[in-house]
């Protein structure tokens, strides 16, 4: 195949145990680039949690952020695209989730502001200038994505019991695979990795024969099905190695810096 589009998820693909990404793979990414290949970027995370990336990989590529809602250039630390959940959805899903699961509390992301309930328990670190207030305070506009919490359900539990909900009113994601607490991620329906890269590529004139994705976990699925070579790490889930083309070596053996060293070669 003729490479021309490189497209990668960070946590647990080229972001190591450590949370580092390696001097080979951020010298691979730069290589791909200068030779002319577009590099992407193809996260869960939101833009605010982009800007070590960006400097850990020198200002390289493009990011499509928030599960495929956001583009994101790296180079300029803008944002691009943002394809949204209205609010009036993001209330709805909301009552529906509360409905099935009563003590769920919830957050939202938008393009440069996140908020929480006050009974939110954040799972990971939450911005200086968070938002904590009441759902109908938060959602003031349109929301990139709706987080549901819940301390004492598992993950797993809680994506059947959304799922039952709201049906196919939106995307859900499972943010952990935690057993003993549960974070589930909702974005607008049919926003997914795949949805944000088909669209960035169809823009620069790319087909999918011509993209080489790599990732590690369930939210990486749609990406690698449409991707013309799906390549898992070593450390993926097993229902992405299942369906990758190639198993290159894990997250902290430069997996994908192998790969993508051998396209350059040739």
């Amino acid at each position: 195949m003729t490479v021309r589009l490189i497209a990668t998820d960070l946590d647990g693909t080229i972001v190591r145990s450590d949370g580092e990404i390696s001097d080979r793979t951020r010298a691979a990414l730069r290589a791909a680039e200068d030779a002319g290949l577009v590099v992407v970027f193809v996260t869960g995370r939101p833009p605010r949690w982009m800007k070590p990336v960006s400097e850990a990989t020198g200002h390289t590529g493009i990011a499509i952020c928030a599960n495929g809602a956001i583009v994101y250039d790296l180079h300029t630390e803008h944002v691009v695209q943002a394809h949204a959940m209205e609010a009036d959805l993001a209330h709805q899903l909301a009552d529906l989730l509360r409905k099935e699961m009563p003590d769920v509390a919830f957050a939202i992301e938008q393009t440069h502001r996140f908020g929480h309930e006050p009974s939110y328990a954040a799972k990971f670190e939450t911005p200086p200038d968070v938002v904590v207030a009441e759902l109908d305070e938060l959602i003031e506009g349109p929301v990139i994505k709706l987080l549901a919490r819940h301390t004492s359900m598992p993950t797993a539990e809680m994506a059947r019991a959304a799922a039952k909900a709201i049906g196919d009113l939106a995307e859900l994601n499972m943010a952990t695979f935690s057993e003993t607490d549960g974070l589930l991620e909702l974005s607008a329906a049919g926003v997914t990795k795949a949805f944000g890269l088909e669209r960035f590529a169809a823009e620069h004139g790319i087909t999918a024969e011509s993209v080489v994705a790599f990732g590690d976990m369930p939210n990486d699925l749609p990406m690698l099905a449409w991707a013309g070579h799906a390549v898992a790490v070593a450390n993926a889930h097993e229902d992405v190695l299942a369906i990758a083309d190639e198993v290159t070596a894990s997250n902290d053996d430069d997996g994908v810096a192998l790969v993508i060293e051998r396209i350059l070669a040739g």
